[in-house]
């Protein structure tokens, strides 16, 4: 079964016209054409979905074209393409970290807030939260969570 560009755009969450410049910057290397009209078929969504997790793990379309490019060159580069892997999940692993570390600051200001509202004043807690010049996060004390 074929599928349409706006099918596979609507089942990607991006547009039609992401998928038409993905196209267009050669990321989308074996789609067949109908009447120059894009057909997607069943054995195109493997690489889609590659596709859609490296960008949505900002992977630069540059590096996913030169993904791309060494997978054409196949098993030749094995070793590259899996080191090009392991640098993205490198990346992800950072970006997970960073995102638990301000989670911390997240955490902090609903605990704050949820005990100022429940007190009817920021008083009560404001003591808490850091005065001080720093980048340090603020931390719920462990003895009121």
């Amino acid at each position: 079964m074929a599928y349409t560009i706006s099918q596979v755009a609507e089942m990607m969450g991006v547009t039609p016209s992401t998928l038409r410049y993905y196209d267009q910057q050669g990321l989308l290397p074996n789609l067949s054409r109908q009447n120059g009209v894009r057909q997607f078929e069943a054995e195109d969504f493997q690489w889609l979905r590659v596709l859609h997790c490296l960008k949505n793990t900002g992977m630069p379309i540059k590096k996913i074209k030169s993904y791309i490019d060494l997978v054409q060159d196949g098993d030749t580069s094995l070793q590259a393409r899996s080191e090009l892997i392991q640098e993205q999940k490198a990346h992800i692993l950072k970006q997970i970290a960073e995102l638990e570390y301000y989670l911390q600051e997240i955490e902090f200001k609903e605990w704050y807030y949820a005990r100022a509202m429940e007190a009817g004043t920021e008083a009560v807690v404001a003591e808490f939260s850091s005065k001080r010049a720093t980048m340090e996060l603020d931390q719920i004390p462990d003895d009121l969570r």
